[in-house]
C-alpha cells in the first residue's frame, strides 16, 4: 500500500529537474523550522511587552522546545510506518495553522499553546524530511550532495532568521508569525506536486508501537523540561531534578516494554552501531556547542558592546552562508577523506573557532576577532551535519530511515539543552553582581570553555574511529 495511488519513484541519481525541485522543498522545510525559531528569539522582548507576559515569557521558547524534543522519535517512526509524504504534508499544514494562530494570539497562554503545538508539528516534519532525502536519492554521490545542501540550509535558516526577525519586529511582531505561515503554505503546495509517494512500511501485523511512543515521548519531554528549567530554577530545585529523575524511570520502563514488542518503536541496532554513535555524537556536540556559544555572544554583543539587535543578528552571517558554499564539494571530500575523516576535520575547525573566541577583547574588531571564528563554524556545520546525517541513515532499510532521522535530531536537541544549561551555569558562576565590562568578558570566556572542551572530546572520539577504520582498511 502506498500513500497515494501512484507508484513510488525510484531513487534519483542526479540533482536536476524534478529531483532538484524535491530537494528544494525539503530544504525549504528545514530552513523554515530554523528560521521560525531564531526569528522569534529576536522578537521575544516585544512580544512580552505587547501581551503583558513576565514570568511566563520564557515558555514562548520553551513550549516549542518541549513539543519538538518530546515528539521527535515518535515523529520519525510515524513517518516510517504511515508514509513519509503523508506525515510530512500533514505536519507542515499543522505548522502553518499554528503560525497563523500564533499571529492572532490575544494573550500569553494562547501563544504558548500554539508554540507547543508548532513544536510537535516540526517534530514530525523534520525526521520525515530527512528520511525523504535519504530514500529519494540513491546512496552515493547523489545522496551525499543532497544531504549536504539539506543540512547546510538549517544553519542558514537560523542565521537569516535572526536578521529577518529583527527587521520584522521593528515593523510588527505579529509578522514574525505570519511570515513563516506564508512560506509554509507555499512549501505545502509545492510538496503536493513534487514529493513522490513512497511505499509505506506498514506490513501485515505491523503497527505503530503506541505504548512505546507514549513512554518515549513522556521521557523526552521530561528531560527537555528539566534541562530547560535547570539554568533558571537551579539544579537543586525539585522542578529541575524531579522531571529528570522521572524520565530516567520512564526510560527504564520503555526499554523493558520494547524488549517484548515484535516491532519496537526504536530498534536496538539503530543505537548500537558505532558508526552511527559517532555520527550522532558529532551532531550533538556541533549543534549544542554552537547554540550555547551563540547565546552568550548575543548577550555579549548587545549588553556589553551595546550593539543593536539587527547588527547583532547580521554579525552571525558567516555561520549561515559559508556552509552553503561547501555543500557542492562534499561528495568529493568524502570520497577522498572518508565520511568520518571529514567529520573529524569539521570538529577540528570548531575547536579552532572556540580557541579564537577565547582571545577576543573589548576592543576587538569584528573582521579580525569574530569573522574568522564564525566562518570556521559555518564551514564546520556543513562538514559535520552532512556526514552525521549520512552516517546516521546509511546501511538501514527504508522502513527505519525515519526513526534514524528522529534519533539524530533528538540528539541535536538534547545537545542544545545540555550544552546551554552547562555553559550558562559556568557563565553565571563567573559573573559577579554589578560586573564591569571586563568582568563580563571574563564570564563569557569562561562559558566558552564548555563548547571548546566538548568539541575537543568529540574530536578525539571521532579521530580514534577514523584511525581504526584506516588501519582496518590497510590491513585488508
Amino acid at each position: 500500500m502506498t500513500d497515494t495511488l501512484t507508484v513510488s519513484a525510484p531513487p534519483y541519481t542526479h540533482l536536476r529537474g524534478r529531483a532538484l525541485a524535491l530537494l528544494a522543498v525539503l530544504c525549504g522545510a528545514l530552513f523554515l523550522d530554523a528560521l521560525d525559531v531564531s526569528m522569534l528569539a529576536v522578537a521575544i522582548p516585544r512580544v512580552g511587552a505587547e501581551l503583558g507576559m513576565t514570568t511566563t515569557l520564557p515558555w514562548v521558547i520553551a513550549g516549542y522546545v518541549l513539543g519538538y524534543g518530546g515528539f521527535l522519535l515518535f515523529g520519525g517512526r510515524a513517518a516510517d510506518l504511515l508514509g513519509r509524504r503523508r506525515v510530512f504534508l500533514i505536519a507542515l499544514a499543522g505548522f502553518v495553522l499554528m503560525s497563523v494562530w500564533g499571529g492572532f494570539a490575544w494573550n500569553g497562554e494562547v501563544l504558548i499553546a500554539t508554540r507547543f503545538l508548532k513544536g510537535i508539528a516540526a517534530a514530525f516534519t523534520a525526521p520525515a524530511a530527512l528520511s525523504l532525502v535519504a530514500t529519494s536519492f540513491r546512496e552515493g554521490p547523489a545522496r551525499t550532495r543532497a544531504m549536504s545542501f539539506y543540512t547546510a540550509t538549517g544553519s542558514a535558516g537560523f542565521t537569516f532568521g535572526l536578521i529577518f526577525g529583527g527587521l520584522l519586529t521593528e515593523w510588527d511582531w505579529r509578522a514574525v508569525f505570519f511570515g513563516p505561515a506564508i512560506v509554509g503554505a507555499v512549501l505545502f503546495v509545492a510538496g503536493l506536486l513534487v514529493i513522490p509517494a513512497h511505499p509505506r512500511s506498514e506490513q501485515r501485523g505491523r503497527r505503530l508501537d503506541a505504548p512505546g511512543a507514549v513512554l518515549i515521548t513522556l521521557a523526552m519531554m521530561g528531560i527537555v523540561f528539566g534541562l530547560t528549567l535547570g539554568s533558571d530554577q537551579g539544579w537543586s530545585n525539585v522542578a529541575t531534578w524531579g522531571p529528570l529523575l522521572l524520565s530516567v524511570i520512564v526510560l527504564g520502563v520503555f526499554v523493558a516494554v520494547e524488549r517484548r514488542r515484535p516491532y519496537p518503536l526504536l530498534p536496538a541496532h539503530v543505537l548500537t552501531s558505532w558508526p552511527r554513535i559517532r555520527a550522532t555524537l558529532g551532531v550533538l556536540v556541533l549543534v549544542g556547542s554552537w547554540n550555547a556559544t551563540q547565546f552568550l555572544l548575543t548577550i555579549h554583543f548587545q549588553d556589553t558592546l551595546q550593539w543593536s539587535p539587527v547588527v547583532t543578528a547580521a554579525a552571525f552571517w558567516p555561520a549561515g552562508v559559508l556552509g552553503l558554499l561547501v555543500a557542492p564539494l562534499m561528495a568529493r571530500l568524502i570520497k577522498r577523506f572518508t565520511l568520518i575523516g571529514v567529520m573529524a576535520f569539521g570538529l577540528l575547525l570548531t575547536v579552532v573557532a572556540y580557541v579564537l573566541l577565547r582571545f577576543v577583547s573589548l576592543d576587538s574588531m569584528y573582521w579580525i576577532a569574530y569573522f574568522p571564528a564564525f566562518a570556521l563554524v559555518g564551514v564546520a556545520f556543513t562538514l559535520i551535519f552532512s556526514t552525521g546525517a549520512i552516517g546516521a541513515t546509511s546501511g538501514l532499510p527504508e522502513d527505519e530511515q525515519g526513526v534514524a532521522g528522529g534519533v539524530l535530531q533528538t540528539a541535536a536537541q538534547f545537545g542544545v539543552a545540555v550544552m546551554l544549561a552547562i555553559t550558562t551555569a559556568v557563565y553565571r558562576g563567573h559573573l559577579p553582581a554589578d560586573a564591569s565590562r571586563e568582568q563580563e568578558l571574563t564570564a563569557y570566556q569562561a562559558g566558552w570553555v564548555v563548547p571548546l572542551v566538548a568539541s575537543v572530546l568529540a574530536l578525539i572520539v571521532v579521530a580514534v574511529g577514523a584511525r581504526r577504520m584506516r588501519s582496518a582498511r590497510d590491513s585488508s
